[in-house]
C-alpha cells in the first residue's frame, strides 16, 4: 500500500507542477500568458523531478509515476501484472487531483479565458497536425526513447549514481524529449498524465470548455504502453535488463 500512495502522491505532485505550468502559460491574465514552449519543457521537467522525489520518500522506491514505465518494469521481472494494474490505476487517480489542485489554483482565470481548446490543453495533450496514425507513432517514440534511456542512465558501465542524484538526469532526459520530440503531440507518454488530468477536465466546471476530446483520448493511452514495451525488448535484447 505505502507504494500505491507514493505513487498516488508522486503523480498529484507532478501534474500539479507539470498542468500548472500550462494552465500559466495558456490561461488569459496570468504572469506567465504567453510564455512559450521553452517555459512547458522546463516545467514538465521540473515537475517529473519534483514527482520522482514526493513518490520515493513516501514509499514508492521504484518512483515510476508513469503506467508505461511501470509496464516495462513488469515486463522486465519487477512487478507481477496485478501489481502494474494497481500502481497504474493509483497514477491515474494522482493525475486527476493533480488536475482538479490546478483548476483550483487558477479559478478566477478560467471564466478569462474564451479559447475552449486551450483550457483542455491544460489538462491534456492534443495533436497539433490531427493525424491520429502520425501522433501514435511520435508518443510510442518518445515514450521508447524514455523508458530506453532511464535504462542506459542507470546502467551498469555508467557507474553506480549517488543515491538522490537520479532523479536529476530523469528531469534532463524529460527537458530533452519535451524540446526534442514534444512539438507533434505535447509528449504525453503516459496515461497518468494524459488520461488523469483529462477525467478531471471532463468532469470540472470549466465555463465554455471543449469536449474532452475523446477520440483521441486513447492514443496517449496505449502508444506510451506500446513504446514502454518495446524499450524493454531493445534493452533486453543488448542484454541491459
Amino acid at each position: 500500500m505505502e507504494n500505491l500512495f507514493g505513487e498516488f502522491m508522486g503523480m498529484v505532485v507532478l501534474v500539479t507542477f507539470g498542468c500548472g505550468v500550462c494552465a500559466n502559460m495558456a490561461l488569459n491574465k496570468t504572469c506567465g500568458h504567453g510564455g512559450g514552449w521553452i517555459c512547458i519543457t522546463a516545467g514538465w521537467a521540473l515537475a517529473v523531478l519534483l514527482g520522482v522525489f514526493t513518490a520515493s520518500a513516501l514509499g514508492a522506491p521504484q518512483a515510476d509515476i508513469n503506467p508505461s514505465v511501470t509496464l516495462a518494469k513488469t515486463l522486465a521481472g519487477i512487478y507481477t501484472f496485478p501489481q502494474f494494474l494497481a500502481t497504474a490505476a493509483a497514477q491515474i487517480a494522482g493525475g486527476f487531483i493533480g488536475g482538479v489542485v490546478v483548476y483550483l489554483a487558477y479559478l478566477p482565470q478560467w471564466k478569462e479565458t474564451e479559447d475552449g481548446p486551450a483550457k483542455r490543453g491544460v489538462f491534456c495533450t492534443a495533436p497539433v497536425v490531427r493525424n491520429i496514425p502520425a501522433a501514435f507513432l511520435t508518443e510510442m517514440i518518445a515514450t521508447f526513447f524514455l523508458m530506453f534511456v532511464i535504462w542506459m542512465i542507470f546502467a551498469k558501465p555508467n557507474g553506480p549514481i549517488p543515491p538522490g542524484l537520479g532523479p536529476y538526469f530523469v528531469a534532463m532526459l524529460i527537458w530533452a524529449l519535451g524540446l526534442s520530440l514534444g512539438g507533434p503531440t505535447g509528449y504525453a507518454m503516459s496515461a497518468s498524465r494524459d488520461l488523469g488530468p483529462r477525467l478531471a477536465h471532463a468532469v470540472l466546471p470549466i465555463p465554455n470548455k471543449a469536449d474532452s476530446d475523446w477520440g483521441y483520448a486513447w492514443v496517449p493511452v496505449i502508444a506510451p504502453l506500446c513504446g514502454g514495451a518495446l524499450a524493454y525488448a531493445a534493452a533486453h535484447l543488448l542484454g541491459m535488463v
